[in-house]
């Protein structure tokens, strides 16, 4: 597989005075669990209280050290994909994780797909009950360097019976749905997608929003723990793009119809994530 360095959309920049940091410290205490942290990083949980639907905004935060690195949800030949699990006795339940766009990181002859920076895994909660919440959980996932350690910390959230202004945790969540792809929009979707016979090459067709002469990154996701990144038969027009993404091993006796697959098209600074759907 080929180096592929994927550009994250534009980062949200807050600016603050000192005096407003101290504030946003202050305020935040209940809305931040406490840092797990190991040789290669640390992590903790972030969120908003819950609206009148019982809906919590929130967002696993991860700060890999200087040289370290860890996972999208599909990380490659040797990752481990982050899992949450929420104590099922807090009437608290984790309805999704979305995963800002990564990179596909080469190292030898490892090739994973993951985030060499800090990065915020939004997550979407529901409570289920009134009165006083409290998020409970178990997160895992891998962090690597010159070895792979896997990470697993219990991190406690309570919020605040008083109502206070969070924006040190607004701004963070919100950074963080800024990194998200985009979904398909006219200028930017795929337009058709087929698989071949005997599953071993997928092609696109695909819209890309900006004309040019350049190869966009595609990451093509088919069941769980398989990623595909290898192009092949690339052909652009202006925006008209189209190629073959080389399928590898698929489990024994994989029946493709029925399925969905997912897929990431990187073009310069922007990212679109989309299904494709097979009949």
């Amino acid at each position: 597989m080929r180096v592929i360095s994927l550009l994250v959309r534009p980062l949200l920049i807050a600016v603050v005075s000192a005096s407003s940091m101290l504030g946003l410290l202050r305020a935040a205490h209940a809305e931040m669990s406490n840092w797990a942290e190991n040789e290669g990083g640390r992590m903790r949980l972030v969120a908003l209280p819950p609206d009148a639907d019982g809906h919590i905004t929130a967002g696993l935060q991860i700060e890999p050290k200087p040289g370290w690195i860890t996972y999208w949800r599909e990380p490659g030949n040797n990752g481990i994909p982050p899992q949450i699990t929420i104590v099922p006795q807090s009437g608290v339940t984790l309805d999704a994780i979305s995963y800002p766009v990564p990179k596909y990181i080469s190292r030898g002859k490892v090739e994973d797909i993951g985030y060499d920076a800090p990065v915020t895994l939004p997550l979407s909660l529901t409570a289920s009950k009134a009165g006083p919440v409290a998020i409970d959980a178990t997160a895992f996932i891998g962090i690597c360097k010159d070895i792979c350690i896997p990470f697993q910390a219990q991190l406690l959230l309570k919020f605040e019976a008083v109502a206070q202004s969070r924006p040190q945790e607004e701004m963070i969540l919100r950074d963080a749905a800024a990194r998200l792809p985009e979904a398909p929009t006219a200028d930017f979707k795929v337009v058709a997608h087929a698989v071949s016979s005997d599953l071993k090459q997928l092609s696109l067709k695909i819209t890309l929003p900006e004309a040019g002469g350049g190869t966009p990154d595609i990451v093509a996701t088919g069941p769980s723990g398989y990623a595909f990144t290898k192009q092949t038969n690339i052909g652009r027009s202006g925006k008209a793009y189209s190629t073959d993404i080389t399928i590898g091993k698929l489990p024994k006796n994989y029946d493709i119809r029925g399925k969905e697959w997912g897929v990431l098209v990187i073009d310069g600074t922007r990212a679109m994530e989309t299904t494709l759907a097979f009949d």
